[in-house]
């Protein structure tokens, strides 16, 4: 349900003296150390604080020294209240064990983390961020060598040695961040050159620059802010405009959620109110964002307002295919709540195509051996062989500026694509529900719907028990999560037939699952 308050301002202030003292002081006992598909978050306090940030950077350490891995590790994160300290403590930590840090002196975008380990400068990252999450929220993430986020059986071993940690803090080495830059254990970096240059080479700024369209970029308050301002510099983007340079850890200047919260997720039609308006005054053709750590992307034009992820998905895989973008990749990569257009796409190009578990931690080994194309998930996150193993929201901005500039408006050149290989009729629904529903659901496995022949008219193919329930039809499909963090499910479906087809789909599914 939408709250009456969504894409309104805040009228509430948000205590960060309260938060601040939350983190170095939490009133109750922390809860253990977590990762989910993007590392350990929680509310600043009980959920996260410094102790969980030293633990972790510990158990880190410990697995570097147990894996004979050296080379320095970069650490850093957003624009979020505690992201400095956050990263300050995990510097002190590493410093205190011997690893060398590079603690760059600005807030580091997510996929630039990325790019500085697949560049050879850092041999992993602690990347302080907690995505779009509300302000009052933090996290902590890991990536090794790969350049990608950390796989289930090397965040199970952080999260086994953090916790330890956890429960014995005196075992944590520390050494103060001023001693660890005299003995030049911690350094800072320039680690916004090297992407700025690196990025022109992959995306055609002279075709943005020589478009008639205006172009507009918000970072949200984010991580992406210098990185828009310095390729507007070096590029001659005249036409392209940063419409807010604000930067409060408040996040107070983003409208309110359909939830009533602040939620920084430039795929909401919320919190991108003020960037969907300006397209719809006609005063920019394009209008772009990234979340605070730069991850994830959303735009909107003038001919087709807010454009869904999955149709910006779907537009730049057909972009990059036609132009042969990604020299010898084979395959698009997608996870299972992704639109199943991109399989049309795929098989008309004789391209393969991987359907993956929720998080982009899949496309890592895909990435890094040239194999997509485009890898790509529905909660607005893509990269490109060749590229980031991470997400990258400032990419997705970027080249989807390129396309319009090159080729038109997004929305008519989604709609091209639906007249070749058909219009997908795409929801998700969040359904509360309770632990115990959430645990047998779990649980489930595709030998349970054996029985299970037809649903909503069509015939079942099969059924996968991977992540969640996902029920395969003849030209449609339903899936069925529990979330990790709240006691709902996320019902994803999909049907190339109509609106309706695409509400009984809905209906079936919990009917199926009740």
């Amino acid at each position: 349900m939408v709250s009456e308050l969504a894409g309104t301002l805040t009228t509430q202030k948000i205590d960060t003296q309260a938060l601040r003292r939350a983190f170095y002081e939490p009133q109750n006992t922390p809860v253990p150390v977590k990762f989910g598909t993007s590392g350990h978050r929680g509310t600043l306090g009980k959920g996260f604080c410094a102790l969980h940030a030293k633990a972790i950077a510990q158990a880190v350490a410990r697995i570097h020294a147990e894996n004979n891995i050296t080379g320095p590790v970069l650490v850093g994160g957003d624009t979020r209240l505690m992201s400095r300290d956050t990263a300050q403590l995990c510097a002190e930590v590493l410093a205190g064990n011997g690893i060398s840090v590079i603690l760059p002196d600005m807030p580091v975008p997510t996929p630039v983390f990325s790019f500085e380990i697949r560049s050879g400068r850092a041999v992993a990252c602690l990347n302080g961020t907690a995505s779009h999450n509300p302000p009052q929220e933090m996290g902590l993430k890991y990536n090794p060598s790969h350049g990608g986020p950390a796989d289930s059986t090397l965040t199970g071993q952080i999260e086994k040695y953090a916790n330890e940690y956890m429960a014995h803090p005196e075992q944590i080495k520390t050494l103060p961040l001023q001693e660890a830059r005299q003995k030049g254990l911690v350094r800072s970096a320039d680690v916004l050159t090297p992407y700025v240059e690196a990025l022109g080479k992959k995306i055609d700024f002279k075709k943005i620059a020589a478009s008639s369209c205006k172009f507009a970029v918000h970072p949200l308050g984010g991580t992406s802010l210098p990185y828009y301002k310095a390729l507007k510099e070096k590029y001659g983007l005249t036409n392209v405009d940063i419409v807010s340079e604000v930067q409060d850890p408040t996040f107070y200047f983003i409208p309110l959620d359909h939830d009533g919260k602040i939620r920084m997720d430039p795929s909401s039609a919320y919190p991108m109110k003020p960037l969907i308006e300006l397209v719809q005054k006609g005063t920019y053709g394009f209008a772009g964002a990234s979340d605070p750590d730069a991850d994830r992307f959303g735009c909107a034009t003038a001919k087709g307002g807010l454009i869904a992820p999955n149709h910006a998905l779907c537009v730049m895989a057909d972009y990059l295919i036609r132009h042969q973008r990604v020299a010898g990749a084979t395959a698009i990569g997608r996870t299972l709540g992704t639109t199943a257009l991109l399989d049309r796409l795929a098989k008309a190009n004789n391209l393969e195509l991987d359907e993956v578990n929720v998080g982009f931690k899949y496309f890592v080994e895909g990435l890094n051996k040239g194999r997509y194309v485009l890898a790509g998930e529905e909660s607005a996150g893509m990269s490109v062989s060749g590229w980031t193993t991470e997400k990258d929201g400032m990419f997705a901005v970027c080249l989807l500026m390129e396309i319009q500039a090159a080729e038109g408006d997004i929305a008519e050149l989604y709609q091209r694509i639906t007249k070749e290989h058909g219009l997908p009729y795409y929801t998700r629904v969040d359904t509360p529900t309770d632990a115990e529903t959430k645990k047998r659901i779990k649980a489930m496995k595709a030998a349970d719907f054996a029985t299970l022949t037809h649903v909503a008219g069509e015939k079942v193919s099969r059924v996968r028990d991977t992540d969640g329930i996902k029920v395969y039809l003849e030209k449609s499909w339903f899936l069925v999560r529990p979330s990790g963090t709240e006691n709902i499910l996320k019902i994803y479906a999909e049907t190339f037939e109509n609106e309706a087809h695409l509400q009984e789909l809905i209906q079936e599914a919990q009917k199926i699952l009740a």
